[in-house]
């Protein structure tokens, strides 16, 4: 995720340095990103800094940093107190939660603001968080849902994708046409969502002729309890996010 916010940076023409104190990994993101500024260790003047190191590492990577001025955090399940904890009260913390279609800069994003982060200090996370796709605001208290809907969500998409191109084959397409037709549909149904301004009911009934082929599959899926299964598959994933939390 680390890398998929430098590339976005990159993109949009900001300046950043990338911190990777492992040779290895710097070796590979010079390759990737040709006159990208990369250390081995935190700069002493860096004022705004991502945190985009595993939670395990977070509380080092957090006491090597001197004098920052705010603090945007993607690690999973470390909260914002900890975090505050971790920096000293008075630097500007704040934490989001992306999820992968960020590598693409399709990404969408959710950020909390810590007790000592004001409207600047979130104006300048949904800046960087918004290189890389969409943004919305909101209390930590919903990061764990955020979690287990767009975090998590790519995961339930791309399964569905894979049930389709088997569903094709089965029926007789060879598997590479199935997964064409499969990979595009999914693609395009996304796009028309969100480009048409349509709720997802509307364009489901659109689609859906009386006594046709699209309401006999529907009546499958819902006979097989597909909705419920999302439903609880959410729930889920915000519940294990919470876990984690409690446990970091």
């Amino acid at each position: 995720m680390g890398a998929a916010l430098a590339g976005g940076l990159l993109a949009a023409g900001r300046d950043l340095t990338v911190v990777e104190a492992d040779p290895g990994r710097r070796s590979e993101l010079a390759r990737d990103h040709p006159g990208l500024d990369l250390a081995a260790t935190p700069p002493p003047d860096a004022a705004d800094v991502v945190l985009a190191v595993k939670p395990a590492d977070g509380e080092t990577a957090c006491r090597q940093l001197t004098g920052p001025e705010r603090v945007l955090s993607i690690m999973a399940g470390v909260t914002l107190a900890r975090l505050e904890t971790w920096l000293g009260p008075s630097v500007a913390v704040l934490r989001a939660m992306p999820n992968t279609p960020a590598l693409i800069g399709a990404g969408v994003s959710a950020v909390a603001a810590g007790t000592a982060a004001a409207d600047g200090d979130l104006v300048w996370a949904e800046a960087v968080l918004g290189a890389v796709g969409v943004v919305v605001r909101l209390p930590e208290a919903s990061l764990d849902a955020v979690t287990g809907l767009s975090g998590s969500g790519p995961a339930y998409v791309f399964l569905v994708a894979e049930a389709l191109v088997e569903a094709g084959v089965l029926v007789g397409l060879p598997r590479p046409v199935s997964r064409t037709l499969a990979l595009h549909t999914l693609a395009g149904a996304g796009r028309l969502l969100l480009e048409s301004g349509e709720e997802p009911e509307t364009l489901r009934a659109q689609v859906t002729s009386p006594g046709g082929t699209t309401a006999a599959g529907l009546r499958v899926l819902e006979a097989r309890a597909l909705r419920s299964a999302l439903l609880e598959a959410v729930a889920a994933a915000t519940e294990r996010s919470r876990e984690l939390g409690r446990s970091s």
